[in-house]
């Protein structure tokens, strides 16, 4: 079999996979060429090797808490008031995985999966040139694209997209969204499922009144393409509720949530003067930063939701949660306080969601737009940075370790004197997930990751089948 070159510039996006054969292939940043892949085999999809789930945390969380470099000096010295202790054993400080890296305790929930061997992260992972703005940079990732980019569908309905029953006329969702409305990446010419956030997701709303369903699906009895898509909208909200409701773990799952004060009253802690560090509502910053996505609290039941439906429908395929509230410019506590509280659910959030999918080619990825600062700002926050940890979970990642490059914290090694640089384009890091994980060629990495370059520093992140 032939390599190909790397040539993604300035070409035209196709729609099918008969169109994608047309595209140049991705290659190694290096200089090596990657070998394509083959096709899939007949009968079987490009979905068939395992599943996908992305969980975004909007607002830029920080991953330099999440993922403490605790052998770093300057990581202490720029960081006074909110860094994390250095692990000694002891339930303050943070939890010890190597030499270089320690996790916040309140990730403490996910330890075993480091242990296990099934986790693992970039810890400087981003945008391929720095950009500060939430919604551009959120827009970015989405899309899969940069710079002053116009409409465009979100990379992972392109993913859908290239499901091989799309070229045999199958309408099929093999996407599903939990939690909002409208998420940038799921928008596309593919059909996806979306589910509400919450027990929410339980219920059929107006549809439960017969009366009424039958008058709304009168109205919208049509051949029109809004009429259509009002259909099997309606559709699908009666399935899922009928699914969610009648699942016996979600009602243990709520038990389990009532029973916790973190979730249901944010210990908000104490800063170091003894006051309450806090106890204010998110902000309108916080609140416009998280872009409709809903605060970390609801994550471990939204995950439940996830599990169920993709669990009970083996074409859905790929999966997609969100989580705000990260933008901590104040008050960012440090073992205790609003960024602990974040970082406990959504632990909870991501050991829920490995219950489900533990299967061998499934892959969990947490993203965020950029990182923090590095050090902290006056009022004991940080603000938007650069560079931050992506995360893989799934028996397919070489876990238990980090992965590409670190550069510590002194100055020097700063962009612009202040961020994490980001050593890895994050779409190099997905590019090794999709074909880990779908056996995707390189036309077809192309398409969903256009402009992309193979990150050869990465390979080992993933183990072969």
């Amino acid at each position: 079999m032939k390599n190909s070159p790397f040539i993604a510039h300035g070409l035209p996006r196709r729609r099918s996979l008969l169109g994608l054969g047309a595209l140049s292939a991705l290659a190694l940043a290096s200089g090596r060429r990657v070998w394509a892949q083959p096709a899939p085999a007949a009968g079987r999809t490009l979905l068939d090797g395992g599943r996908l789930v992305v969980v975004f945390l909007r607002g830029a969380y920080d991953g330099l808490s999440a993922f403490v470099p605790y052998a770093d000096r300057d990581y202490y010295a720029i960081r006074p008031n909110i860094a994390i202790p250095a692990p000694d054993g002891s339930a303050q400080t943070s939890l010890r995985l190597d030499g270089t890296f320690a996790m916040h305790p309140a990730l403490s929930p996910l330890l075993p999966l480091w242990q296990q061997g099934v986790l693992g992260f970039v810890p400087a992972a981003g945008l391929p040139a720095p950009n500060r703005s939430h919604f551009d940079a959120q827009y970015q990732m989405e899309i899969a694209r940069t710079g002053k980019t116009s409409s465009a569908p979100g990379w992972l309905n392109t993913v859908a997209e290239l499901n091989a029953g799309g070229t045999t006329g199958d309408s099929s969702a093999v996407a599903i969204g939990v939690g909002e409305a409208n998420p940038v990446i799921l928008g596309g010419p593919a059909p996806v499922r979306l589910i509400p956030r919450g027990q929410t997701a339980e219920k059929t709303g107006v549809l439960a009144n017969d009366k009424t369903r039958h008058a709304l699906l009168d109205l919208y009895g049509g051949n029109d393409s809004i009429s259509t898509a009002f259909r099997q909208g309606a559709d699908s909200r009666m399935q899922s509720a009928q699914e969610l409701s009648s699942e016996k773990g979600v009602a243990e799952a709520r038990r389990d949530m009532a029973t916790q004060p973190a979730q249901r009253m944010p210990d908000r802690g104490l800063d170091r003067d003894g006051a309450p560090a806090n106890l204010q509502m998110p902000s309108a910053q916080m609140v416009a930063a998280s872009n409709g996505a809903p605060d970390p609290v609801g994550l471990q039941l939204d995950a439940q939701h996830l599990g169920t439906l993709m669990r009970n429908d083996r074409k859905l395929r790929l999966g997609f949660l969100s989580a705000g509230g990260w933008d901590s410019h104040a008050n960012q506590g440090a073992v205790t306080g609003q960024l602990a509280n974040n970082l406990g659910n959504l632990a909870r959030g991501i050991a829920q969601l490995r219950q489900v999918f533990s299967e061998p080619g499934d892959i969990i990825v947490v993203m965020s737009e950029f990182g923090r600062t590095s050090a902290e700002n006056g009022t004991r926050g940080t603000d938007h940075g650069f560079g931050n940890a992506l995360w893989l979970i799934g028996n397919r990642v070489a876990g238990g370790r980090w992965h590409g490059d670190w550069t510590g914290l002194a100055s020097g090694n700063l962009n612009d004197a202040r961020d994490l640089p980001a050593h890895h384009d994050y779409r190099a890091v997905l590019a090794q997930v999709l074909r880990a994980s779908f056996s995707l060629g390189d036309s077809q990495l192309a398409s969903i990751l256009p402009d992309t370059r193979w990150d050869s520093r990465l390979d080992g992140m993933l183990r072969k089948a």
